[in-house]
């Protein structure tokens, strides 16, 4: 079988998805043909006007026309907010799979400020991309939460839509204790010291506000505590909340690290801390237990079926709630080594391989 998988311009998230579906379906079906279709990279964070124009024709008639004119037994679209490519391929005949991985600018209008320079076109362009989705031959969403949103919001009936979760890479894993020490020994951290963790966007639905509140508390109690926020950096008012409170000291931006040194962060770090409002899956959660780091999340959206009973759930604005359960960990080292245990466990039934043996059992049922 010739399988076409339709790749987006350079995006962390979607390049880590596209990475690992093809890795797997490398493994599980050697014979087939996996062929890459790339568009043209464009620099998304240009202010030129040129290329601003320069990338709307190259994602909406430039590589769609190449795609279409590909040969496969299959197309996969790897990206909702490609979606728009389903049509070009329908047009032609070709049988095509889309991966849903979250509807979330439905629900949070400004998601994507500050990302694109014209938001409006932006949001109007995205909003026809995902209802092409419509048109596909079949939906994969990477959570059941999401397999609902499709449902509900674009209408796609449940008979079109089949869920099959994210995985997590192989170079995640629990590291020699020396070297996570020797990472916080460079940031400065003692031994001492309970380090909670953050990775992701700044965006407001990850409710990066209430970890700080919940390292005040924190602070306020005596605990040794310091939080490490790797991914975008802090709001200016996260900035404003850190100074007003004087959490300079427990509160450090370590910047977008290389995966390696992310896989020592989470090793470094005693808990990852997401109490993300709302997410299509929740990968770092995953990345995290894999390391052995607990985790503690939100109680809501498809957090919960990514950790199962492995995390502590919470109710994500409850800034108490959420100190309580850090501090439970810090004071309880059986419990935090049964969370450690049944973290890595649970990690381990996330690989890529298990996500691509679905995905090409799908392929097999639409592909010509």
């Amino acid at each position: 079988m010739r399988v076409a998988i339709v790749r987006t311009m350079p995006n962390f998230s979607m390049d880590v998805y596209a990475d690992g579906v093809i890795s797997g379906l490398k493994k599980i079906r050697p014979n087939w043909e996996i062929v890459e279709l790339v568009p043209h990279p464009i620099d998304r964070h240009s202010s030129s006007l040129f290329l601003r124009i320069k990338k709307y024709y190259e994602r909406f008639w430039n590589f769609p026309r190449l795609v279409e004119y590909q040969k496969a037994d299959i197309f996969h679209i790897i990206d909702h907010s490609e979606g728009h490519i389903v049509n070009w391929l329908k047009k032609a005949d070709k049988p095509v799979v889309v991966t849903c991985h979250d509807l979330i600018n439905c629900f949070y209008g400004d998601n994507l400020q500050g990302s694109v320079k014209i938001p409006f076109i932006s949001n109007g362009m995205w909003l026809k991309s995902v209802q092409a989705m419509r048109n596909a031959n079949h939906v994969v969403t990477v959570s059941s939460v999401t397999a609902k949103d499709t449902n509900k919001i674009l209408n796609i009936e449940s008979e079109h839509i089949s869920v099959v979760p994210n995985a997590v890479e192989s170079i995640f894993q629990v590291l020699p204790k020396n070297q996570a020490e020797s990472f916080r020994q460079k940031h400065r951290v003692l031994s001492e010291t309970l380090c909670l963790l953050n990775v992701g966007s700044n965006h407001p639905r990850k409710n990066i506000s209430t970890i700080l509140k919940v390292v005040k508390i924190l602070k306020d109690k005596g605990l040794p505590i310091k939080f490490w926020k790797a991914g975008a950096d802090f709001t200016d008012d996260d900035k404003t909340f850190i100074e007003t409170q004087s959490l300079e000291n427990e509160v450090s931006y370590i910047g977008q690290p290389e995966k390696a040194t992310l896989v020592e962060i989470y090793n470094a770090a005693d808990i990852l801390i997401a109490p993300s409002l709302h997410e299509g899956f929740g990968i770092t959660l995953l990345e995290a237990m894999a390391c052995g780091t607990p985790v503690i999340t939100s109680n809501v959206s498809a957090m919960p079926e990514v950790v199962g009973n492995a995390g502590i759930l919470v109710e994500p604005t409850n800034s108490q709630e959420i100190a309580n359960a850090v501090e439970k960990l810090y004071q309880d080292a059986i419990y935090r080594q049964k969370m450690i245990a049944m973290g890595i466990e649970r990690a381990k039934l996330f690989t890529w391989e298990a996500t691509a043996e679905q995905i090409a059992k799908i392929y097999e049922k639409f592909a010509k």
